[in-house]
């Protein structure tokens, strides 16, 4: 999920630098939404593998 996050970020570059505004807002909305929901399954697997390996 964080490749996809990051491949609408480069995505967001390239098309701001090329002037397309409205493909550019969209991808950078797409790549924030990827990147919190690959940071929040990220904490959440985190903590429940915690509570797994307590002895």
């Amino acid at each position: 999920m964080l490749y996809y996050a990051l491949l609408f970020l480069v995505v967001a570059i390239i098309a701001g630098a090329l002037g397309f505004g409205g493909i550019a807002g969209a991808s950078v909305g797409i790549a924030k939404i990827l990147f919190f929901v690959f940071l929040i399954l990220f904490l959440a697997s985190l903590v429940f593998g915690g509570f797994r390996r307590a002895p």
